[in-house]
């Protein structure tokens, strides 16, 4: 159907060399999109390339920059041309109780988590306006929804996503950008492997929450944001969206 078609869109996905972002981009590109990946390790953002084709670029960039945010913004405008969705899907993982976590280990997740979507998204939006036309997509977290140990300054950024985006979503609305956030449950990536490969009590804890018994896959997230940027969903905004198999629900 054409009100799920991407063609003729720019997106930038930022954390696209792997995982969930990869998955977004894998997704987007099938839709008929082209695609800008971020992230800060060009070697794996090459292999992405690689396996997306031509419909995809990237570039290397490093998202706690937050003084270089406008900048890049200016820059990727120039080469892309104009951005009509923007991904913030750059992650990074802190598995450690609240009392063993320094200040400076929870402003560095705030940093990626929560400070660079702001400004990306406070950036982009700009532009966005300009166009009276753009999609933004904001990645938060069964943390935000749920407590869990070990998490803190994760579940912290990821619940302060949803108070960014209704407060966007009202300032933005009336220019027609709309602005909606995902909560991926456990989707089998890397970071999940990097939590739970040697902790397999958390690993069975998490499989016994989710009803049916199994991760998800990036592509599973991929879908769910290609349904809240296509035109399909020009009605929804400001929608905090789990996409979980059923966890939160799960007894």
């Amino acid at each position: 159907m054409n009100i799920f078609s991407l063609e003729g869109k720019n997106a930038v996905i930022t954390g696209g060399g792997s995982g969930i972002g990869l998955g977004i981009a894998k997704t987007f590109i099938e839709a008929g999109a082209k695609v800008l990946i971020i992230g800060r390790n060009e070697e794996k953002l090459r292999e992405a390339k690689l396996s997306l084709g031509d419909n995809c670029s990237y570039k290397s960039f490093d998202v706690t920059n937050l003084d270089a945010i406008p900048d890049f913004v200016t820059e990727t405008k120039s080469n892309l041309g104009n951005v009509d969705i923007l991904i913030n899907c750059a992650g990074t993982h802190l598995k450690k109780y609240a009392v063993d976590t320094t200040d400076s280990e929870f402003l560095q997740v705030l940093n990626v988590h929560l400070l660079s979507v702001f400004a990306l998204t406070r950036e982009f939006s700009k532009v966005m306006i300009k166009r009276q036309k753009g999609s933004i997509i904001l990645i938060s977290s069964m943390t935000a929804i749920m407590g869990m140990k070990q998490v803190v300054a994760y579940s912290t950024a990821k619940t302060a996503i949803l108070g960014l985006m209704r407060s966007m979503v009202a300032e933005l609305a009336v220019d027609n950008v709309r602005i909606n956030a995902i909560a991926p449950g456990w989707i089998d990536t890397p970071m999940l492997h990097k939590a739970t490969d040697n902790d397999l009590p958390r690993k069975t804890k998490i499989l016994n929450r989710i009803p049916s018994g199994k991760f998800g896959m990036p592509e599973d997230i991929g879908y769910a944001a290609l349904y809240l940027v296509a035109d399909a969903s020009k009605y929804v905004n400001g929608v905090f969206l789990p996409v979980d198999g059923g966890a939160a629900g799960g007894f």
